[in-house]
Formats: structure tokens, C-alpha cells, sequence
């Protein structure tokens, strides 16, 4: 008998690669196949997805303890759930609503999302639901809305980039990040465009480049400002679309008067000769696109980072016409989707806002609710868990496709928080780190064993089709969710089919900003997916958006002046380095999957830290030595990785790894005051040698998540 094809999606990043798996007697097998994004490319991690299926670290039972300090034990679903709802009516009775919180994850499906949403504001009605997304795509989401007045990651399909004639990346590194996207860069230069990338670290990506800027981390807005003040000078300004489609450049135009390129190089450590070199090759482009990601983003000044970049493409003329505009490279694998459907503390279905009463009467109405009925804005991520313990904070916590204890800032203090509430439950395929601290953990299906629709980063909807049979013992969150409803007293309320509840998001996104209401699965089969906005059947979807107009009230963009602000921390005589984080190509966010899967935890077993050689010198630190991280927040322990490709004052951590070798046990909680995202990529550190008695064993590489 042959073996079974399943047309699918991988289960990582948001550039969504198609893949087919293939299911025999054999197992299953993982195909790359010809789709618009990654035209039959995979990286490693989706090469080696489908182990993920066949893990012997899956749970397939709930699991639960009567006390912190018992051990979690195998019980029925029955009980799990019984335990979860009966621990929500005795903490919302004694301490209201809101002492209870829902924290999600960017990599959930889109009826996932909205489940949750709904679950938390129609079934338990607190206001405190928020998810990881927030520590992702919360910065760039917010500048585009206050420029654009949409947030959609790219406002184009990747088709476009190889057309455009200069790019510049700031702050990312897709070439080790979402490997399949290089080839749309690579055919960008193989026609003659030209690459430039702003980054601290001489990645994969910037040697790919024409042109490398090598900043201080956290001076992006400085840089941005820069070569701003720069095209201003040379008078590649387009003063006909500055003065037809946006409001408010005068201010910028001012502030940008003042950012003259030495003063810059003091700022970023980027050469004059750099600034102006780069400012030519922006101004004297037809077509161009900026295109932001982590490393300005992560920052707690990085909305203003971020639209000083918008500023320099809307100066130039160079959003809302084809091939050209600015854009973020989403991070997670729905990251897109993720923050439109309502897990986010201010959000309603279709990027609707709560505190819009027209918005509450509608996602209301479609709920059968009164719109009085619906919570108010809640806490973001970082503050949502950072408020338990403490008055009027969370006392119950539910966790659904996150792993906090490893990817939120300032981890340790994290940890010591989950460990103080009343109750925390858990749905996860594995035992994650979050997982190992639960009173209940509920085991669920993966990517490959149930159906449902992610949105990549060109907002596009694509569907994720099952493939095979989940193992025995394990639930979907939709099946989680609608079971806990019916205990909580609102049978029905969430649907446990996909189709049905994505049919009911497509009402309540109707006539928002991320209109879902014309996309079925059935056009999204046919179509190979559907860009959003798609309002109705008859609508072709939206891959480019902003051609005719912004998606403001008067249709304009808006300039926003930007001063550079020096990050909340910088180095000292006792933290004398910038500590900045980020990913390697082998594994993804906090590692619970790809750290579980055997080919790739070999290519990068253990924790480790890129340093200078010539700081290494000076402290004595020999290659694949075992060193001491430490920072403000608390000290982490990674092998030493000599390299040239970082400046002097930096060094580098990845954050896939848990215990005593987590970099987010060092990063810095400070918050951007508009998105409320962490300072993930920039905080004080310091370096020590370890003394033989010091060194202690390298705990965090045992493959648990």
C-alpha cells in the first residue's frame, strides 16, 4: 500500500514553508513541495519536523498534584478538568474575575486564538489574557498602526522583494532565522539590487550584504534619524507624496535637522563615510523597502525606533507603491494571526479594540453578550505575570503554547512568581519548564494531528491539514477549552471543531481592520492561501495594501517625531558590555520542540556566548571555556564562542536553553511605554572566568524543555 501525502505547513517560523508529510507503514516522512513562500525550500528544523510526532518525551496523559511539593501523577481527563474548573470558581469567588489569567502563544492556530479570547472575556470574564507575542511583534504592531493605521508584518508579498533595488535590514538575520527567505534577497542581487544591513553582529546575513552597519546595540533610532538628516541633505526627499499622502513631517523634519552624521557615528559607532554611502544608495533607488525585526524591535524604546524608520521610507516616498514600503519580518509561526483575534489584553477578533464601543457592540452581538458584559483592557505579558503575588494580582494562571519560564525577560524572578500562585495549569505537547512548575498539566495534539489556519508574514492565510491520528490521552486546546467552558456553566459557548469556530471568526473580524469574513478553507485551498483584508466571497483578498490609500481616517500616513533615547541600561564600570539575545538556526523560541529533536540538539547542544577574541584576551577566557554571564538581574553559565564578528562591547547569547543556562535570566524587563515590550536585545553585563572550584555542571543541556 502507498503511502498517504498530506499537503501542510511547517509547524515553526512565520515564513509557514509548504510541505507535504508522508505516512506509511514506515512512519512519516517530511516533503518539501512547491508553495508561493518557500517554493520547495526547507531549513533544518523542517526538514526534521515530523520527529516531533514521535518524541518518547510526548505526553499522552494529564498530569496533576494535590501539593507543590508532590510529584505530578498520570489521572483522568475528567479529573483534570474538574481540577482546573473547580480551582477557577473557588479563586474567582474569593478574589473576583480577574485574579484569574490566560496566557497564549504566537504559534496557535487562528480559531485557537480566538477561543481563547473569547474563553477568557465570555467564559471566565477577566480581563487578564495576553500571550508571548507581546516579547515578538508588539512594537512593530503598534508603530504601524500610529503610521499606518494597519498592522499587517509585510504590506506586500515576498514575490516583491526581488524586484526591489535597495533593502535594508535592521536588525535582523534571516539567514539563519528563516533560511528559505534568503533566496528572495539572493534574486534581489542576482538582478543587481543591493542589500544593506544594521546589525551589532556580523551575522550570516550582514556578510551576505552589500553594505554592513555595524551599530551600537539600542542606537537604532539614532541611525534611522541619521541617514534621515542625510537624505534631507542631498535632497532625495519626494516633497509631492510628503505633501499628498501623510501629516506631520515638519516635526520630524526638525528633530532630523539636528542628527548630523558625525554626531551619529558618536551615537551608533556607523562611520560618516558609512552614513552617507547608505543614504545615497536609499535616496537615489526608484524602488525600496525597510524591513524591521527583533533587533530594533526588542528594545524599551523600540516604537520609536521603529517609526523613525517609517519616517525615512515615508520621506523618501517609498510606502504604498509597488515594490517599495516597510515591513517587519514576523518572528513566530502565527505570529501575524496571533495578534489579531483577541489573545492580546486591549483586542477584540479582527484587530477590533476594547475600549471602541462600536468594536464591543460587535464582537458582543456576534457573542450573544451585552457589550456592558465585555472586560476591559487587561495587563500585558511581563506585567500580567509580574502581577501575581502581589494586591490585585493574578492568583490562577492558565498556560496554553508558551513557555514563559524560558522566553520572558528577568526569568528567575518569572519563575519565583509562577511558583507563588494559588494555581497553575498547563496545556503542552511536552514537559515544558512552565509545565514542570503546574498543579495540572493537560497534554495536547501537535501541528501534524489536528486542522486549523495560521497567517504568515505577508498575511496570507494558510491552512494546516491533519495528517495523522493523534496518540491516546491527548486533546486539542479547542477540545480543552470547550470542555472547561461546559464546567464553568457555558456549554457551547466555545466550538471544539475548527471549521466551526473559524466560520464564527470570520463574522466577528467582518468590517475590522483584519477582515476575514470572504476566506474559507476552501479558498484557501484553492488560492494557496488569502491575504487579508478579504471582506466578502467575491473579494480577491489583499496581497499589497496602502496602493490607493493608508489605513487612517483621511487616509494619510503619519510622521511621528522621534528623539533617540540611550537604552534603560548601559554599560558601567561594573557591567562594562551590552549583553544582546537572539536565535541560532537550529532551534526555535524557547527550544521545548527543537531541543527534542535529536539531529538538531546535536548540531547545538549547550548554551554559549559569542565574545571577542580581544575581551576574551584580556579576561583570559579560552575558547569552549565555561563562563559566568552576569547582569543586574541575576548570572547564567555558557560555553565561550571566540569570534570577530561581534564589536568589542557586545557579546551574544542565545535564549533556547533553560536552568542555569538561560539567557533570560539576565535581560532586562524595562518596558517600551507604548507596546509594553521588554528589552530583550540591549542590557549592562559582565564577564567572569571561572575558577575550577567555581565551575559547576552544565545542568541546562539534558534536553528537558
Amino acid at each position: 500500500m502507498g503511502a498517504r501525502l498530506t499537503e501542510t505547513h511547517c509547524p515553526y517560523c512565520a515564513l509557514q514553508c509548504g510541505m507535504k508529510l508522508s505516512v506509511d507503514h514506515r512512519g512519516v516522512r517530511v516533503i518539501p513541495r512547491e508553495f508561493p513562500t518557500n517554493r520547495g525550500a526547507l531549513c533544518q528544523k523542517g526538514w526534521t519536523a515530523a520527529d516531533l510526532l514521535i518524541s518518547h518525551e510526548r505526553l499522552t496523559s494529564p498530569l496533576m498534584r494535590e501539593r507543590r511539593n508532590e510529584p505530578l501523577r498520570p489521572v483522568s481527563w475528567e479529573q483534570a478538568l474538574a481540577r482546573i474548573a473547580s480551582a477557577f470558581v473557588r479563586i474567582r469567588e474569593r478574589y473576583g474575575r480577574d485574579a484569574i489569567g490566560i496566557f497564549g502563544g504566537g504559534g496557535l492556530t487562528n480559531e485557537k486564538v480566538y477561543a481563547l479570547g473569547k474563553f477568557a472575556r465570555a467564559v471566565l470574564g477577566t480581563r487578564n489574557i495576553d500571550y508571548n507575542g507581546r516579547f515578538c511583534m508588539s512594537s512593530a504592531a503598534t508603530a504601524g498602526m500610529m503610521a499606518l493605521g494597519l498592522d499587517r508584518g509585510l504590506p506586500f508579498p515576498l514575490e516583491d522583494i526581488p524586484n526591489a533595488e535597495v533593502i535594508l535590514l535592521v536588525g535582523a538575520n534571516p539567514a539563519e532565522t528563516m533560511p528559505p527567505i534568503m533566496q528572495y534577497f539572493n534574486e534581489q542581487q542576482r538582478r543587481g539590487g543591493r542589500l544593506i544591513v544594521a546589525d551589532p553582529r556580523t551575522t550570516a546575513t550582514a556578510r551576505a550584504a552589500d553594505l554592513h552597519l555595524q551599530l551600537t546595540p539600542g542606537s537604532d533610532a539614532a541611525l534611522a534619524n541619521g541617514l534621515l538628516h542625510l537624505v534631507m541633505a542631498q535632497g532625495h526627499l519626494d516633497h509631492e507624496f510628503i505633501a499628498t499622502r501623510t501629516t506631520g513631517f515638519e516635526a520630524v523634519r526638525r528633530i532630523a535637522a539636528a542628527y548630523w552624521p558625525e554626531r551619529v557615528e558618536r551615537l551608533t559607532g556607523v562611520p560618516a563615510r558609512l552614513l552617507r554611502k547608505t543614504a545615497h544608495m536609499l535616496g537615489d533607488c526608484r524602488y525600496l523597502m525597510i524591513l524591521t525585526a527583533r533587533g530594533a524591535e526588542q528594545q524599551s524604546r523600540s516604537v520609536n525606533n521603529v517609526l523613525a524608520f517609517i519616517n525615512l521610507a515615508l520621506a523618501l516616498g517609498k510606502v504604498g507603491r509597488k515594490y517599495c514600503g516597510w515591513g517587519c519580518l514576523t518572528g513566530q509561526g502565527n505570529g501575524q494571526g496571533g495578534r489579531e483575534h483577541g489573545q492580546k489584553a486591549d483586542q477584540l477578533p479582527g484587530y477590533r479594540r476594547l475600549e471602541n464601543p462600536l468594536d464591543r457592540e460587535h464582537v458582543a452581538r456576534i457573542w450573544k453578550m451585552s457589550p456592558e458584559q465585555l472586560p476591559a483592557p487587561g495587563r500585558s505579558a511581563f506585567e500580567l505575570l509580574d502581577s501575581i503575588g502581589t494586591d490585585n494580582g493574578l492568583r490562577a494562571l492558565l498556560v496554553i503554547g508558551s513557555n514563559p519560564v524560558i522566553s520572558a525577560p528577568d526569568s528567575g524572578r518569572i519563575v519565583r512568581r509562577l511558583s507563588s500562585l494559588d494555581f497553575l495549569a498547563v496545556a503542552d505537547i511536552f514537559l515544558s519548564e512552565t509545565a514542570e512548575l503546574a498543579d495540572v498539566v493537560l497534554p495536547v495534539t501537535q501541528w501534524a494531528e489536528e486542522e486549523g489556519t495560521m497567517t504568515n508574514l505577508e498575511g496570507r492565510v494558510i491552512r494546516r491539514r491533519q495528517a495523522i491520528q493523534p496518540p491516546a490521552g491527548a486533546r486539542s486546546d479547542l477540545q480543552i477549552l470547550a470542555g472547561l467552558a461546559a464546567l464553568l456553566g457555558a456549554p457551547g459557548v466555545i466550538a471544539d471543531e475548527p471549521r466551526a469556530v473559524f466560520d464564527e471568526l470570520r463574522r466577528a473580524s467582518a468590517g475590522g481592520v483584519a477582515d476575514y469574513a470572504g476566506i474559507t478553507y476552501e479558498r484557501i485551498d484553492r488560492q494557496e492561501g488569502v491575504f487579508w483584508p478579504c471582506p466578502d466571497k467575491n473579494h480577491p483578498g489583499t496581497p499589497r495594501v496602502f496602493l490607493e490609500r493608508f489605513a487612517t481616517a483621511d487616509g494619510r500616513a503619519r510622521f511621528h517625531p522621534v528623539e533617540y533615547e540611550h537604552p534603560a541600561e548601559e554599560p558601567d564600570d561594573e557591567y562594562p558590555l551590552y549583553l544582546t539575545t537572539g536565535r541560532v538556526t537550529a532551534h526555535y523560541q524557547s527550544g521545548a520542540q527543537t531541543r527534542r529533536v535529536a539531529a538538531l540538539n546535536a548540531s547545538q547542544p549547550e548554551p554559549f556566548v559569542e565574545i571577542h577574541p580581544a575581551i576574551a584576551h584580556d579576561l583570559g577566557i579560552a575558547p569552549n571555556e565555561l563562563v559566568r554571564l552576569a547582569t543586574r538581574r541575576g548570572a547564567a553559565l555558557m560555553r565561550a564562542r571566540l569570534t570577530e564578528t561581534l564589536r568589542m562591547d557586545t557579546i551574544f547569547a542565545p535564549f533556547h536553553w533553560g536552568e542555569a543556562g538561560c539567557a533570560n535570566l539576565l535581560t532586562n524587563p524595562a518596558l517600551d511605554p507604548l507596546s509594553r515590550m521588554p528589552e530583550f536585545k540591549v542590557c549592562a553585563a559582565r564577564l567572569e572566568k571561572l575558577t575550577p572550584a567555581a565551575v559547576l555542571p552544565m545542568v541546562c543541556s539534558d534536553d528537558r524543555s
